[in-house]
């Protein structure tokens, strides 16, 4: 029987690449020069560091730049409140890995809202979905494409 995963996984080793050009950037940068402006990477957990708020902020467009280029999705970012103490700003950086319980319940939802002959069920941090024909998968896979959910969605495992 067809089926197919729908996970939401971010490829931690393009997100290290990123943050490494980040900080190259930030060091060449004369606005950034005799600064302690840096982004740290602990696993899933980005921190950037700043004199002030607003080279905060341009450190984090920069970062979105570098992820954007290296293909992935911002929206699995989720980032923090900028928290500021004397000479000192710093922002953490969440990446989001895997498909939380809510998310999942509504995908089910919006594909049986679909009417097809397909059955989709969650397993941990993804949702599989299968059926009898290719063509009803596909229209799924569509389906969940064109519907905007606030994760960055990956269709994989696709076996007949």
């Amino acid at each position: 029987m067809p089926s197919f995963d729908v996970v939401s996984e971010v490829d931690l080793h393009e997100v290290t690449n990123a943050v490494d050009q980040t900080n190259r950037e930030v060091g060449n940068r004369f606005d950034f020069k005799g600064t302690d402006a840096r982004v740290e990477q602990n696993e899933a957990i980005l921190t950037l560091h700043g004199e002030a708020e607003f080279q905060v902020r341009q450190i984090l467009d920069i970062l979105h730049k570098k992820i954007a280029k290296r293909s992935i999705d911002i929206a699995a970012l989720s980032e923090g409140e900028i928290e500021s103490s004397g000479k000192k700003a710093s922002l953490v950086i969440t990446i989001r890995q895997g498909i939380d319980q809510d998310t999942a319940r509504k995908l089910v939802k919006q594909i049986k809202g679909l009417k097809l002959k397909v059955q989709s069920s969650i397993q941990g941090d993804k949702v599989r979905v299968t059926g009898k024909k290719r063509d009803d998968l596909q229209g799924v896979i569509e389906h969940l494409k064109s519907s905007n959910a606030d994760l960055p969605l990956q269709y994989v495992n696709f076996r007949d």
